[in-house]
């Protein structure tokens, strides 16, 4: 049986992943090598530089010393694993163990006995951080290129009742920049499994009498189905003592176990396991709202809006005077939109449409190319030739810069809805006005109006929900490569 990966409603054919005890595929081997390289020179030439330079006695001892200990920080930390390298490149795992290296060469050589640090030894560090960082940015990158394309990817068996089966089938299906490719379940009970992921074998509802027979049967599954990886998503009829029974016996076997809480788009800073009585214990972290991590948000935005809105200002007035000659009306645009709390603002924008453009609208309702609740036309009559180049590179939003300034909008946050919108919201799409909306976000950078509905609200939702400084900096960041791209912007 060949396994699928299922990614936007459709069925991707993909190779056999990996197998326990084999060779890592061809695209992985270069990864590790690649990695050490990396870390023994960033450690090795600048520090033995710095070091001569200021007449250190012993340099090349101590540059040894380093070489040493950066490799072996970073094997002590698992970094050198395909789970490392697909985890987003690890920038923060890289800082973190720098900052280990640091104190480790400045214990040594308290002990050693050679006095004060000169800056110049920890300065030559720097580079160690910078080249590691790199090389996983460019290891992940090309990680994630080679998921897309059915490579390094392991096979799942799920076990769980046919809803929940679905819903993980669904949850995976959204990306395929990780390493789960699921190639059959053993549902629990009668249910149909809808996704159409093959059903190998099913278990009873009722716990059987011989606790070995459940392990019998998912373990003949994951045999015939070349499972390497057992997802168990936990319910009424796979829970306690039945689930911790199938763990053994798969634990027995050299059968990976993984345990589904259920949760969606958390991010694991949010989450801290515990124990009581025996119990394992989940904690979600609430998101962020208030405190100084916003007061600080709150300040970077006024802030960075300023410092635009000054550098800018040349070119804000060259777009306001050639739209203004482009075509008959104003340059800038209001428009009523709903902010934080369901509060209404007035969100300013360079004119992109003919002046009548709001009356023109409901002439066109029909040609909606938008499945969810906003209006979006690829080629909207109503834009005018320089408002299509406007909107191409996002030019047209720069006014909200204002907008920021008076506390309106974020730097980063959802895009601002209209009123229109916001009445035909259910509870679930109603979460994203609980921040304040933003001149860009992870719409913004994901696609923009290429997106679905779902797609979108997804988007918003797990930014409102994992909100950080980081984040925020991250997005910003990507949002230059998305608008110089110019995709899905109309």
């Amino acid at each position: 049986m060949r396994p699928f990966r299922i990614a936007a409603s459709r069925q991707v054919p993909v190779p056999m992943p990996r197998r326990p005890g084999q060779p890592e595929g061809a695209q992985a081997r270069w990864y590790r090598p690649l990695s050490v390289c990396a870390d023994l020179v960033g450690a090795a030439l600048p520090v033995a530089a710095a070091i001569v330079e200021v007449h250190e006695p012993h340099p090349l001892r101590l540059a040894a010393v380093a070489v040493v200990l950066w490799p072996l920080i970073r094997v002590a930390g698992k970094r050198y694993t395909l789970a490392a390298w697909g985890d987003g490149g690890g920038l923060r795992a890289v800082l973190r163990d720098w900052l280990v290296l640091v104190g480790a060469l400045a214990t040594l050589r308290v002990v050693c006995g050679l006095g004060s640090v000169p800056a110049e030894a920890f300065t030559a560090l720097i580079p160690a951080l910078v080249l590691t960082a790199a090389c996983q940015k460019v290891i992940h990158r090309h990680l994630r290129a080679a998921r897309r394309r059915g490579q390094a990817l392991r096979h799942v068996l799920v076990i769980g009742e046919g809803p929940t089966v679905d819903a993980v089938v669904e949850q995976l299906a959204q990306r395929t920049d990780h390493e789960y490719v699921i190639v059959g379940t053993c549902p629990i009970g009668e249910d149909d499994v809808l996704s159409g992921v093959p059903v190998d074998l099913r278990l009873p509802c009722a716990a059987p009498e011989i606790p070995e027979q459940d392990a019998e049967v998912v373990l003949g599954a994951a045999d015939r189905l070349s499972a390497d990886l057992v997802f168990v998503v936990p319910g009424p009829h796979m829970s306690g003592e039945r689930l911790r029974r199938l763990a053994w016996a798969l634990h027995d076997r050299g059968c990976a176990l993984v345990v589904l809480p259920g949760i969606v788009d958390v991010t694991r800073r949010r989450v801290r396991l515990t124990s009581a009585a025996g119990l394992t214990m989940l904690h979600i972290v609430p998101p962020l709202r208030r405190g100084t991590p916003t007061l600080l948000k709150s300040v970077l935005d006024r802030a960075g809006a300023l410092l635009l809105v000054v550098v800018l200002a040349p070119l804000l007035l060259l777009l306001a005077l050639a739209v203004r000659l482009g075509s008959p009306g104003p340059a800038f645009y209001r428009q009523t939109r709903v902010g934080r709390n369901n509060t209404p603002f007035p969100m300013w924008k360079f004119r992109t449409m003919v002046v009548d453009a709001d009356r023109l609208k409901g002439e066109l309702e029909a040609a909606n190319e938008n499945d969810g609740h906003m209006f979006k036309m690829r080629r909207d009559p109503r834009v005018t030739p320089l408002g299509r180049i406007l909107r191409r590179y996002s030019l047209d939003e720069l006014p909200q810069l204002f907008n920021v300034l008076l506390g309106h909008m974020s730097l980063v946050g959802p895009r601002p809805p209209v009123p229109e919108e916001v009445v035909k919201y259910n509870p679930v799409e109603m979460r994203r006005l609980s921040v304040k909306p933003g001149l860009t976000g992870l719409w913004q950078v994901s696609g923009r109006s290429d997106l679905s509905w779902h797609e979108t609200i997804a988007l918003d939702l797990r930014y409102v929900d994992n909100w950080s400084l980081a984040v925020d900096m991250n997005v910003l960041a990507r949002t230059v490569r998305a608008v110089l791209n110019g995709q899905g912007a109309y």
